[in-house]
């Protein structure tokens, strides 16, 4: 009987069964993730580089598309790696580091989405109290704390299931390391522990998807009170991106962990999971810029200036990014 200490390598599940098609596959991800860099790279020096995005939803969504470009840097290499040389082995402590930075990521963009919700909560419900309630100090704590429960709950949840014997051999039925695919090879009895340790970390989870619900129950009726018809557009406009992401990233995700096991297949596993791993940052930029011509404006400068530094070759540093000098105005707190 193997255990963990044996084990020193995982094989990954690959992405089709000839070679071909892993090469058809491997091109959808390249492509996949240059949309994903490109995006949440034009999104981050736009916020940077723009002193109108100095504001707290857009400090936020810099944040945010950071930890996508983690999330899709964490996983998708490696399956293109795979792909490219026809193999599906990955070494024991690459398995663990995809673990942790997987869940690092994860667990910091759902606590950044839940933040966000709050912002478009206290722009349109409580705007008299947006200047004191998410000033710069306020907002640099809240995603100082976003960042550091995702570490502190991907370091506990990778320990722990690493510290498990592992006795069903080394084959997961994912394309990348995940904690339920590496459960399933602990011998019997001994996953209960990080059963355990799931459920118990799934309340902050639940208690922020409650609170995400909530919020836009309240702002949506603060918007169906406003007189003029402009005005209830110009509000859903704000929240009409991050109810889409929100809404792609808990559907996916929901649905591949707690689907029924007889609709459960290869297959469909597969789709799902990049679904929610792989897909979603690739569409923040289209997501955040569709509605928002500010930010369109300001995507066409960097852009703009990028390629007149590029040919010119004396271009300009972008300042640090910051937060809004005066955030009391809540238009200026939302997309």
């Amino acid at each position: 009987m193997s255990n963990s200490s044996s084990i020193s390598h995982f094989l990954l599940l690959p992405l089709a069964d000839t070679w071909q098609l892993q090469l058809l596959h491997l091109w959808l991800f390249l492509g996949i993730s240059l949309a994903a860099l490109l995006g949440n790279g034009l999104i981050i020096s736009a916020v940077a580089c723009d002193h109108h995005l100095h504001t707290p939803m857009h400090f936020f969504l810099l944040n945010l598309s950071l930890t996508d470009l983690g999330c899709i840097c964490t996983t998708v290499p490696k399956a293109m790696h795979n792909s490219l040389w026809d193999t599906t082995t990955i070494s024991y402590m690459g398995c663990a580091a995809q673990v942790f930075l997987f869940l690092f990521f994860i667990s910091t963009e759902f606590s950044l989405l839940t933040i966000m919700c709050y912002n478009r909560y206290v722009a349109i419900c409580k705007p008299l109290h947006y200047g004191t309630l998410l000033g710069s100090r306020a907002c640099a704590h809240m995603a100082a704390a976003a960042w550091a429960s995702g570490f502190l709950n991907a370091l506990l949840h990778t320990v722990n299931t690493f510290s498990l014997p592992l006795c069903q051999g080394n084959a997961l039925g994912q394309f990348f390391c995940e904690i339920p695919q590496i459960l399933k090879l602990s011998c019997s009895h001994s996953y209960l522990r990080e059963l355990g340790l799931i459920m118990v970390s799934a309340f902050p989870f639940v208690g922020c998807f409650i609170f995400i619900v909530f919020s836009y129950v309240q702002i949506f009726r603060a918007v169906l009170r406003i007189p003029s018809e402009q005005g209830q557009h110009k509000a859903f406009s704000m929240c009409l991106p991050h109810l889409a992401v929100v809404s792609l990233f808990l559907s996916t995700g929901i649905f591949a962990y707690l689907k029924p096991p007889s609709i459960s297949s290869p297959s469909l596993d597969l789709a799902l999971s990049v679904l929610y791993s792989v897909v979603p940052p690739a569409l923040n930029l289209l997501i955040y810029s569709l509605r928002n011509q500010e930010f369109k404006v300001a995507l066409r400068e960097v852009m703009t200036g990028c390629l007149t530094g590029l040919s010119q070759g004396n271009g300009q540093p972008c300042p640090a990014p910051l937060l809004a000098q005066n955030p009391a105005e809540p238009e200026q707190g939302c997309l």
